[in-house]
């Protein structure tokens, strides 16, 4: 039993006190960030790494082929990647260990991460791969990281386990990466982030001052909360360099959010063809798009019922008749996206995991995770079943860490490193 020994803090007292770093973290999104050059050099081009995740999952049965190896026959999901068949491989198999959590779909939040029971008591998430990938290169490019989702909610996590905002606003996440401010605008943006430290040292002091009046709970949080004060100092002395140097310059319209709630593909293709444009200009190596699913009636032809009870089909053939077709026009977006990638020359370079966190929504099971894994320079062209022994989707995130310069041989609840060309 936890009995409390120290005296009683105001929390509201507390909040005004810190109300403005609470919101600094959303700086990221909001001006240009953290880095000193940009160094892909002519004919040496950067590796990348982009994740992308529907959080309603993928019937399997329409994506995994039943052979494996590279003479598969193309299932009905894989049909519209045809073109691209030499470019991604399918890997079936895969899974976190110990997803039971709060609810039947809070293994999104550990899908980057790999953190056991979402969302119980205790339960404590910590850093995402983008973010671990992010804190090794990011200072090279104005964005360390892209954090995009089709809902409000992302896939990243920070270094304390904080989940970090993501931009669902298309025409927003291109200014912040191509509109360069007014001279006032710089200016005024220059002056904001040096508020940011000068508040930042105040309040490190005064937390500082605050830690041996806490009981040994709160203290762990102050810690946490202290770490992340400390790498937000960081970035935003990152941030300051750039934020007098011009933005890139792209031959595009600055896209118009889609308003309907429900266009659930218009709002993935906008997202998609934004990445292309950061990736292109360098602004970032690191992206995460979350893609959210939705209580309601998608606007796709053909389909007539609400998504998330379509994902509950209960092996109902006329369910999974009409989920096909929501899931084939993600896949089709996806391949286009992909073309789109290969006609930029930076598919080769860029590592594109595509996939859920269900690997069958119905039961809201997270066995056998659905997974394409395309680009980034491996050997594709395959249907890759990993054995049981070596099934954990943690052990793929070091391969890919590795090939983006970490140095690294574990990653959360690795058991080894999964090597896709050795596969």
């Amino acid at each position: 039993m936890y009995t409390a020994t120290k005296r009683h803090l105001d929390r509201r007292a507390f909040l005004r006190g810190t109300g403005t770093v609470l919101a600094l973290p959303f700086l990221e999104a909001m001006v240009p960030a953290f880095a000193t050059k940009a160094q892909a050099a002519v004919g040496n081009p950067p590796p990348r790494f982009l994740a992308m995740c529907a959080t309603l999952g993928f019937h399997t049965p329409f994506l995994f082929p039943k052979e494996t190896g590279a003479d598969y026959t193309l299932t009905p999901y894989l049909e519209p990647l045809k073109d691209l068949r030499k470019d991604f491989s399918v890997i079936s198999g895969l899974q976190h260990m110990e997803q039971n959590g709060a609810n039947g779909h809070t293994s999104e939040m550990t899908w980057l991460t790999s953190s056991k029971h979402p969302g119980l008591a205790g339960f404590k998430n910590t850093i995402s791969i983008d973010q671990l990938i992010a804190e090794h290169i990011g200072s090279q490019t104005r964005f360390p990281s892209l954090i995009l989702g089709t809902g409000s909610e992302s896939l990243s996590w920070s270094s304390s386990g904080v989940p970090l905002p993501a931009e669902s606003s298309p025409s927003k996440a291109f200014t912040q990466l191509f509109i360069d401010g007014t001279p006032t605008e710089v200016a005024a943006q220059v002056r904001n982030l040096k508020r940011g430290r000068s508040i930042l040292d105040t309040v490190m002091g005064q937390a500082k001052k605050l830690h041996d009046d806490l009981g040994k709970r709160d203290q762990e949080k102050l810690d946490e909360y202290l770490s992340a004060v400390r790498d937000l100092e960081g970035r935003l002395v990152q941030n300051e360099e750039w934020v007098q140097r011009p933005k890139p310059k792209v031959d595009a319209k600055p896209p118009t959010d889609i308003q309907s709630r429900t266009d659930a593909i218009g709002k993935m293709n906008l997202m998609q063809e934004l990445i292309v444009l950061a990736l292109q200009t360098d602004s970032t190596r690191t992206v995460t798009l979350r893609l959210s699913g939705m209580n309601a009636v998608p606007e796709i032809e053909g389909v007539k019922n609400d998504w998330h009870n379509l994902s509950h089909h209960g092996q109902d053939p006329a369910k999974i008749e009409e989920l096909e077709i929501i899931e084939k026009a993600e896949f089709t977006a996806f391949a286009g996206f992909l073309t789109k990638l290969k006609a930029a020359s930076l598919l080769d370079t860029t590592a594109v995991i595509f996939g859920s966190n269900l690997g069958n929504a119905s039961s809201h099971s997270t066995t056998n995770i659905p997974l394409v894994l395309a680009g980034g320079g491996y050997k594709h062209g395959r249907h890759i079943a990993i054995d049981k022994e070596k099934h954990v989707f943690s052990n793929l995130f070091v391969s890919l860490a590795q090939r983006m310069g970490v140095e690294t041989d574990k990653f959360g609840f690795s058991t080894g490193v999964l090597d896709i060309n050795q596969a």
